[in-house]
């Protein structure tokens, strides 16, 4: 089994950034792929971000347009995604994701194996 928690969510003003974290730990694996998900109230998930293995190859979600920043430093099993000039509509509960044995990252939900909790993003006007 492989546990995941993410922090560094919480309230911020339009225009402000966040680094959220995502820290992976119990069974090991040599090689995962991870991901980053959002849904917001009343809607479906949402592919935001996910990164490979080595982090060459990194994928993104259509709306980011250059915001969000996806990175992971496998010395510590924690991938991270930094979010600068936060808007309302990025609101909702941001969750990381990995799917161990694997390289390449997925955008779609179904490719993961393992989901944390959560951290709640709210973003004031």
């Amino acid at each position: 089994q492989v546990q995941l928690v993410e922090s560094g969510g919480g309230l911020v003003q339009a225009g402000g950034s966040l680094r959220l974290s995502c820290a992976a730990s119990g069974r090991s694996f040599s090689t995962y792929a991870m991901g980053w998900f959002r849904q917001a109230p009343g809607k479906e998930r949402e592919f935001v971000a996910a990164i490979s293995w080595s982090g060459v190859i990194r994928y993104y979600g259509d709306f980011v347009k250059g915001r969000f920043t996806i990175s992971r430093d496998n010395a510590k099993n924690t991938v991270y995604l930094q979010i600068d000039s936060l808007k309302p509509e990025d609101t909702g509960v941001y969750s990381c994701a990995v799917r161990p044995t694997v390289q390449a990252p997925g955008v779609t939900p179904a490719w993961y194996d393992y989901w944390g909790q959560g951290t709640q993003v709210t973003v004031s006007s």
